[in-house]
């Protein structure tokens, strides 16, 4: 029987993170399965090809499957997540495999004992503000907390943090849009 945790994740993800995680456990491949499915991500983020390949939601799953397979055992990932991916893939749900490995990652830390926040910026958190950052998330009570780190530009300042189903924004640009509404309601 799948455990369930709450990680702050869709229920699609829950279930893929779920049976993924349940069935690495059974085959004693947790931590070698935890380390692969990271992988997995960072190679989504830095192979536009790759990731162009998962996202096209024109290609059917008979014609998605041998190419994600080649690339898949080319990089070395092991036989459970190859499957892993063909059961996304045939479960035509290749295009959200960045949300599931993500889904995965929040899982792992909730079996942990750890907490995840996600926090993007417009500019990378230096190591103090990263110091900083997890103290300020001592003192709000939450012990082990593992920052997922994400640019976004468009931030223009400061940062947002999701940690669970809180969302904390401090980033300039939303402080623009408020002002910016603030004074529409004036006018």
């Amino acid at each position: 029987m799948v455990e369930r945790v709450s990680t702050g994740e869709t229920p699609l993800t829950a279930r893929y993170a779920a049976a993924l995680y349940s069935l690495a456990d059974e085959q004693g491949v947790l931590a070698e399965t935890v380390d692969q499915m990271a992988a997995l991500g960072r190679l989504i983020k830095e192979s536009p090809a790759f990731a162009s390949l998962i996202g096209n939601r024109l290609l059917d799953a008979k014609m998605l499957t041998g190419p994600a397979e080649t690339v898949l055992q080319a990089q070395g990932f092991s036989a459970l997540i190859r499957n892993f991916v063909g059961v996304v893939i045939a479960n035509r749900r290749a295009a959200e495999l960045p949300a599931l490995i993500a889904g995965f990652a929040a899982y792992d830390a909730a079996k942990r004992g750890e907490v995840v926040a996600t926090v993007t910026s417009a500019l990378p958190l230096t190591d103090l503000q990263r110091i900083q950052l997890r103290a300020r998330l001592t003192e709000a009570g939450y012990s082990t907390v593992r920052l997922d780190e994400h640019l976004d530009p468009s931030l223009l300042g400061g940062l947002t943090l999701k940690i669970g189903p809180k969302l904390y924004d401090t980033s300039l640009k939303s402080r623009l849009q408020r002002l910016q509404y603030s004074l529409k309601g004036a006018a």
